[in-house]
């Protein structure tokens, strides 16, 4: 009997398609690390404050559902506000960065491209592995400044059956 549900759990998980991956991490060593794993169980994403500077993306904060993550970065430069329509969802980030994230392109499944930050450093391009996939939460390290960035893709909270509603 024991067997029997050994194979059945084991030829189900094998039976699943693979859906997360992540992108990244695109910036520099510096900063203290973070994570917002715990966030997609509040949703998915709604929105995005992203502070930048002159120089460098200075901040982020995401909404996911209607409850807003803890802000990451320091406090320089000017705040965007950007809102998704409902049932839009983030499909790609393209940017820039050096020793830190220098600028950030959202491309959504609705064709709207929202950009902000300087067009200066290295060329990074995250996308999902997996098709129908979208942006469910961000990793990486900040101070003053987010000093490196990184993205983590499953399928959206009302497509997925693995994961917490």
């Amino acid at each position: 009997m024991l067997l029997w549900i050994l194979l059945s759990v084991c030829c189900l998980a094998a039976a699943q398609p693979r859906s997360s991956s992540y992108s990244g991490e695109y910036g520099g060593g510096g900063g203290k690390r973070f994570s917002q794993s715990g966030n997609q169980l509040d949703g998915p994403i709604t929105a995005l404050r992203v502070r930048a500077n002159r120089n460098y993306i200075t901040g982020l904060q995401v909404r996911y559902g209607t409850t807003w993550s803890q802000y990451m970065g320091g406090s320089l430069g000017d705040l965007e506000e950007i809102f998704l329509h409902p049932g839009e969802s983030i499909i790609q980030i393209s940017g820039k960065y050096s020793s830190y994230v220098r600028k950030l392109i959202f491309v959504t499944n609705k064709g709207r491209y929202l950009t902000i930050g300087k067009d200066y450093g290295t060329s990074f391009n995250g996308v999902p592995l997996y098709p129908n996939t979208v942006l469910r939460f961000f990793s990486g390290s900040s101070g003053s400044v987010i000093d490196a960035i990184g993205f983590h893709w499953d399928y959206p909270t009302s497509n997925c059956v693995h994961c917490a509603k």
